[in-house]
């Protein structure tokens, strides 16, 4: 496989990652930049490992994880942001002190484990193409993984500023943003 057709496949695979990590840095704009450089480690490494995993263990549960992928990755996701809008919309309704708590959600390490796994279901797949296509792995997982990195980091840096200026509909809008993402998932 050439680089650019890798490149290609390396940005496409980082689009869900991207989507993810806008939805996360506007819905919580209170984190900290260390926090939220997580994101783009943790989307980088599972974007880059999945491929590793689809590409190792082709044939084993290759057709099963293909064929689910989409549903499950539909489910996390759809769930974390519908609890995402409840939150955002419990904060709107609210007032004082309660609202003030509520609008400024916690960014958890669990979320972001969560997240990046569902995001990252698909790469299996892909794995499972590079052995069929004899691609070099080594350098097929570190230009996917580095790849969506550098794409994370953008919406990264970005968002807490689009989520200080939407205020309290950040959230909601952080959880439809990931509910879409799960909707593309289940019909891809």
């Amino acid at each position: 496989m050439d680089f650019v057709s890798l490149l290609v496949i390396a940005v496409g695979l980082a689009m869900d990652a991207f989507a993810a990590t806008l939805s996360d840095a506007v819905a919580y704009p209170g984190e900290s930049p260390r926090k939220l450089f997580v994101l783009p480690v943790a989307f980088g490494f599972f974007q880059g490992f999945m491929p590793f995993l689809g590409y190792v263990l082709s044939g084993l549960a290759a057709e099963l994880i293909e064929a689910y992928a989409g549903i499950v990755a539909f489910v996390v996701l759809a769930i974390i942001g519908a609890n995402m809008i409840r939150e955002g919309v419990g904060a709107m309704r609210g007032s004082g002190v309660d609202a003030e708590r509520a609008a400024s959600p916690r960014l958890s390490l669990a979320i972001i484990l969560v997240q990046s796994i569902a995001t990252a279901i698909d790469a299996f797949a892909v794995g499972v193409s590079l052995r069929a296509m004899n691609a070099e792995l080594f350098t097929s997982v570190c230009v996917i993984g580095i790849v969506t990195f550098l794409v994370c980091c953008i919406p990264a840096a970005l968002g807490r500023r689009l989520g200080n200026a939407l205020g309290n509909k950040a959230e909601i809008v952080g959880g439809v943003v990931l509910v879409l993402i799960g909707i593309r998932a289940f019909f891809s």
